[in-house]
């Protein structure tokens, strides 16, 4: 371990509690926290926030939570939720984190596997999910709700107001105002800080125990990499059930002593990120994108002179303005064009966009197209990936400024060692990984090995500057009948690069050639059919067209262009596709909540389809049971065609950009 890393720690700020309270020491009336309600911004400085923390965390020491006891916290991203982990983590209790838009069912197995008999949650919604399913968790004793609309008639004995909840603690702090620093005085850096469950891509989630250490250290690395200081705004809106919402929103924030700022809605989201105007920003990159096709579509609307002034400079920022923000070297008349085009477009679109603040903005999650990587930092836009995993804490790899490779994912992040195993599987070590998968010992044991690296499951390499490039999941790797490699992740992603592509699954290990299923983006197709006069009476419909077919087409037809330049997969290019008759979902068991394929569920669901690809069949037809968001089940049916694609012949690779 480095020596920076262990002279940060000798600081005795080793605890989230312990930070906390340092931050309403010596920050006491900085912003710590905002949240937009009724349109309006409330802000909470650090000395409120220690205050409602202790007011929390006295509450639940009274409703009889111990040290070790499993919080449940469930809802959007409110400060009394991020209040209520950080009050958790006070009495050495362990907060666990849910997907807030989960249905009960799916709770229960979370619920169960980590024994909650606390939880604090939302609102109402929440609520019920929970009433629920409380005959298969009866040891669940306490639900403490937030927001109280529409619960003035619930008679439940479990059921408590978080307003009741730290009344009570405030009584209890008063009582006994010694009790708190001395639980907080307990704490320990190697103590289980959080419990944050995988995606269960293939299986059952796993519990993974994070300790204070762990996320102290990705916090802190990820701060030397990126300057970060108390002075930044970052939206928090993310799942906080997500690592990486954890890490940005939480961990950073609680290190750097910078304020976090929680959205009014999930669709206010983008005028409230105008309003706060973040320093620091992250997004996966469907949000990127979903940002463009917006901004492409305006442009559409636009007038003339306005769509050719746009067009103009744009076309210079591609020529000069990654290598202007990168501190590279640019002709004198660059420059000055750059500052005309910052003037009457970068600069209007960063506003639209929310963006003029940034200095450092992220992406993750999955790859993000190379065009789109290029267009955000032309605009002076300080774009960057990263690469973790829940059992990382989020932080294996990030990308240094003046060192961004559109293709690569960075090179290996403070305090952290990576290697390749012989088959290519990323391996790393470091105090950023997990303390154990919660009661699974075996798992545990089977994830690190003897040398205490971590087996990520992912495959990659590094190129000739050390940035590491990701290929796939080790395990879902495999070969063509003819021996060429298929990395199903690699081309999916590929395909999703285009704005018309939400959602792609390929199917060829084992095969004589590639398929692949597409989930067209109803939003960006829709404009474009509605732009041709075309019309549909909803995405099945519009799946269908023949336009829209052909539309894809092309798209598939680029991929294997791009293939066809890449030795390694040149072999993998995709023969036949269709596009799916619904959109994949995570109610249907199709996606994880992070909207990760579950490979194995749909190969099992559409195995006509599968095996109609792969067949000489031009169409199939295919009957799906599906769920809608109140628990009702319905069906979609369609006879769907299978079109083939134009694949080419391997081709010398192109000059990286």
């Amino acid at each position: 371990m480095s020596d920076s890393w262990q002279t940060s720690q000798a600081a005795a700020l080793d605890t989230f509690p312990r930070l906390l309270m340092h931050h309403a020491a010596v920050r006491s009336t900085r912003p710590a926290m905002r949240e937009k309600e009724y349109g309006i911004w409330q802000t909470y400085t650090w000395a409120e926030v220690a205050q409602n923390v202790r007011a929390i965390a006295c509450g639940l020491a009274e409703l009889g939570f111990k040290r070790g006891d499993r919080l449940a916290i469930i809802g959007d991203n409110r400060p009394r939720l991020y209040w209520s982990v950080a009050a958790c983590q006070c009495l050495g209790g362990i907060p666990v984190m849910l997907y807030q838009d989960a249905v009960a069912q799916e709770m229960t197995y979370v619920l169960q596997d980590a024994e909650i008999q606390f939880a604090i949650v939302e609102d109402q919604e929440q609520v019920d999910k929970l009433l629920e399913v409380r005959a298969d968790v009866p040891f669940l004793r306490h639900v403490i709700y937030d927001d109280a609309r529409g619960l003035r008639h619930y008679t439940q004995t479990l059921l408590m107001a978080l307003d009741a909840l730290q009344e009570m603690g405030r009584i209890h702090d008063r009582n006994h105002p010694d009790f708190l620093d001395a639980e907080i005085d307990k704490g320990a850096p190697d103590d289980v800080s959080v419990m944050l469950y995988t995606s269960g891509t293939t299986g059952k989630p796993k519990g993974v125990c994070q300790t204070h250490g762990a996320f102290i250290a990705a916090a802190t690395g990820a701060m030397q990499v990126d300057g970060l200081t108390d002075r930044e705004d970052i939206l928090s809106y993310l799942p906080m059930a997500w690592v990486g919402d954890h890490l940005f929103s939480f961990a950073q924030a609680m290190v750097a002593g910078f304020a976090i700022n929680c959205p009014e809605s999930g669709e206010t989201v983008m005028t409230d990120l105008r309003e706060i105007g973040p320093t620091y920003y992250f997004a996966p990159p469907r949000v990127f994108e979903n940002l463009l096709t917006q901004v492409m579509i305006r442009m559409e609307d636009a007038g003339a002179i306005k769509r050719a002034l746009f067009r103009y400079f744009m076309e210079v920022a591609r020529r000069c303005g990654a290598d202007l923000l990168d501190g590279k070297p640019v002709s004198a008349a660059d420059r000055l064009l750059y500052r005309l085009g910052d003037l009457f477009v970068y600069g209007p679109l960063k506003n639209v966009l929310g963006m003029s603040r940034i200095r450092v903005a992220y992406t993750a999650g999955a790859a993000i197209g190379p065009d789109l990587f290029r267009f955000y930092r032309s605009i002076g836009v300080n774009l960057k990936q990263f690469y973790g995993q829940t059992e990382t804490c989020a932080y294996v790899c990030l990308q240094p400024d003046g060192q961004i490779k559109l293709d690569s994912v960075g090179k290996p992040a403070p305090f952290v060692e990576v290697k390749l195993a012989d088959n290519g599987e990323i391996l790393v070590k470091g105090p950023m990984l997990l303390k154990a998968y919660y009661k699974r010992p075996d798992a545990t044991a089977e994830s690190i090995d003897a040398d205490g690296y971590f087996m990520t499951g992912d495959a990659g390499f590094f190129d000739a500057d050390g940035h590491l490039k990701i290929i796939d999941r080790a395990k879902d790797v495999g070969r063509l009948e003819d021996g060429s490699m298929f990395a199903p992740n690699y081309i999916e992603n590929k395909l999703k690069f285009f704005q018309h592509i939400k959602e792609a699954v390929t199917f060829g290990n084992g095969r004589d050639f590639v398929t692949a299923f597409i989930n067209i983006d109803l939003e960006a197709v829709g404009n474009w059919a509605e732009r041709r006069g075309m019309a549909y009476s909803g995405y099945t419909d519009l799946a269908a067209q023949p336009a829209v077919y052909e539309l894809i087409r092309e798209c598939v037809e680029k991929v294997n262009a791009d293939l066809a330049t890449d030795p390694r997969m040149s072999g993998s290019q995709i023969r036949r596709f269709l596009i799916l008759h619904k959109e994949l979902d995570a109610d249907d068991g199709e996606l994880t909540r992070t909207r990760k394929v579950r490979r194995t569920f749909i190969a099992e669901r559409y195995v006509v389809l599968i095996d109609a690809l792969f067949s000489e069949r031009t169409s199939q037809h295919i009957e799906t049971v599906v769920k809608y968001e109140d628990g009702r089940e319905g069906r979609v049916s369609a006879d769907l065609r299978i079109e083939d694609a134009k694949t080419f012949a391997p081709q010398a690779a192109k000059r990286a950009a």
